[in-house]
C-alpha cells in the first residue's frame, strides 16, 4: 500500500475512475446502446468508477498494475449501464463497442503515467523551490556593514572606567588595614 504522503496515489486513482466512467459511456454510446443520464445505472456507474478509483490509489504504481484495472473498470461500468431497462441492443458488446475498450484500455494507461510522471516533477520543483525561499530567509543576516574606527577593546575600556589612566583605591585601603575580619575574629 502506498504512502498517504504519495501525491500521485490520488491522481492515479482519480484518473482511472474517470477513464473508466467515461470509456464505458462512450464505447456503449458508440456500440448503440442508449445512456440515459436520469436512470439508475448512471448512478451504478458512477458508484463503481469510485470504487475502482480508490482501489487503484492504495497500490503500488506500475504500468502492469494499471492496465487491469482499467479494463475492471471499464468492463463493470459497461454491464452497469448495460442492465438500464431502456438498453435497446441485443449483444452485450458488439464489435465497435470492443474495439473502443480495447483501444482505451493501453491509451488512457500510458497517459495516467505520463501525468504521474509530470506529477512527480512538477511536485519535485516545487519542493526545491520552497526548500531554497525558506533557506534564503532562515539565512543569518551580517548587521555590521562598515567596520569601526576605534577598536572594540579601547571603546569597552572607556565605558567601564572614568578615564583612560589607572586610578581608583589603592590595593590595602586604610579601613582593611585596621578591620580584617582575621582582626576581628581574635578581638
Amino acid at each position: 500500500m502506498r504512502s498517504p504522503a504519495d501525491p500521485t496515489a490520488r491522481l492515479r486513482g482519480a484518473c482511472v475512475g474517470a477513464a473508466s466512467g467515461a470509456v464505458s459511456i462512450g464505447a456503449h454510446a458508440l456500440g448503440g446502446g442508449p445512456v440515459s443520464l436520469t436512470s439508475a445505472s448512471v448512478v451504478l456507474l458512477v458508484a463503481v468508477c469510485a470504487l475502482t478509483g480508490t482501489v487503484t490509489a492504495g497500490m503500488r504504481p506500475g504500468l502492469a498494475r494499471l492496465l487491469p484495472m482499467l479494463a475492471v473498470g471499464q468492463a463493470i461500468g459497461h454491464v452497469a449501464l448495460a442492465i438500464s431497462p431502456e438498453h435497446c441492443h441485443a449483444h452485450l458488446l458488439t464489435p465497435p463497442m470492443l474495439a473502443a475498450h480495447a483501444l482505451a484500455i493501453p491509451v488512457g494507461a500510458l497517459l495516467i503515467r505520463g501525468a504521474e510522471a509530470a506529477l512527480r516533477r512538477v511536485y519535485a520543483s516545487v519542493l526545491r523551490v520552497l526548500v531554497a525561499l525558506i533557506a534564503t530567509v532562515a539565512a543569518p543576516r551580517s548587521h555590521s556593514l562598515v567596520t569601526p574606527a576605534v577598536p572594540p577593546i579601547t571603546l569597552r575600556r572607556l565605558l567601564i572606567s572614568s578615564g583612560i589612566g589607572r586610578r581608583g583605591p589603592p590595593r590595602y585601603s586604610f579601613i582593611d588595614t585596621f578591620h580584617r575580619p582575621t582582626d576581628l575574629a581574635v578581638a
